[in-house]
């Protein structure tokens, strides 16, 4: 299928479809609303399958790399589901190295958050991307069906998980003990959650378009913070200022941006949404930010 951008679509659709991935809406409702973009003998069935993920575009890096190496590991949450599933990729040759812990979308672990983790290997890290889905039967290969397990998940015992995972990643002997967190969407939303709770023993967090949390919250924050938002993420990033306000107040090194005419999940490179110039530079700040605090 040809690739679309946002630019392609109009704007009131992309928000719909947004409300759609965020369960919001149901899929039925969504065709229901994109009745009147189906324009030029385009359906809104048609316009359904342009906006889904095409993951065959998220490949940067090649799962057999000869640069990294990648396996799949279980990490114990007794707190949580019980055993995580999730993807460690690290340098083929490397000592000891930080650690990042790759936190998805209200999906799963799919094939762009897969290569997120490869292409934090090829710059030195080793990344860990746990599988939220792995006690509904992990991952499904499908979105859809992946936001539909999704909806059944505890959220606080997947935030367990999560905790459980960076902990594990952090234990490891060939890590050096410093690590960070990146997290797209749900994912933004668990890095911040997780900064909350880890206080200093996170070294660095990085939410993408994630959900902030309360000023009493964010005062136990110590992670030198980098907050990605999108100008057209009316969800989001309205809540950005307050936050700013309160990791202000709390001394926590932070940095906030927003990406000029760019939509909620602009990282992610499957979609229309996604938007080359921002994504690009959002992911130069967040190596940087993590080459600042992790090595």
């Amino acid at each position: 299928m040809e690739r679309k951008k946002a630019s392609d679509f109009p704007q009131g659709l992309l928000q719909l479809f947004d409300r759609y991935v965020h369960g919001e809406i149901s899929r039925r409702a969504f065709l229901d609303g994109a009745q009147k973009f189906a324009v030029g003998g385009v359906t809104a069935a048609a316009l359904f399958e342009m906006l889904k993920p095409n993951y065959a575009w998220a490949i940067e890096v090649e799962p057999d790399d000869s640069r990294i190496k990648a396996e799949f590991v279980t990490v114990s949450s007794p707190q949580g589901n019980g055993n995580i599933k999730a993807y460690l990729v690290r340098p083929a040759q490397a000592g000891k190295i930080p650690g990042i812990l790759v936190i998805h979308e209200n999906r799963g672990l799919n094939a762009y958050i897969e290569d997120v983790a490869r292409r934090l290997a090829v710059v030195g890290f080793m990344a860990l991307a746990p599988d939220g889905l792995t006690s509904v039967g992990g991952y499904p290969g499908d979105d859809e069906k992946g936001g539909q397990l999704f909806a059944k998940l505890d959220r606080d015992k997947l935030l367990e998980d999560f905790l459980a995972a960076a902990i594990w990643l952090k234990a490891r002997p060939d890590c050096t003990g410093k690590i960070g967190a990146v997290g797209f969407c749900y994912g933004g939303t668990v890095v911040n959650q997780l900064a909350v709770r880890m206080g200093a023993d996170l070294a660095a967090a990085v939410p993408f378009y994630g959900g902030q949390p309360s000023a009493a919250a964010a005062a136990r924050i110590k992670a030198p913070l980098l907050a990605q938002y999108g100008e057209f993420d009316t969800r989001i990033t309205p809540g950005w200022p307050a936050f700013d306000a309160a990791l202000t107040a709390a001394q926590v090194p932070h940095e906030g941006y927003v990406y000029v005419g760019a939509n909620h999940g602009f990282h992610n490179d499957t979609t229309p949404r996604y938007d080359e110039a921002a994504a690009k530079l959002a992911w130069r700040r967040t190596l940087d930010w993590f080459n600042k605090f992790l090595r």
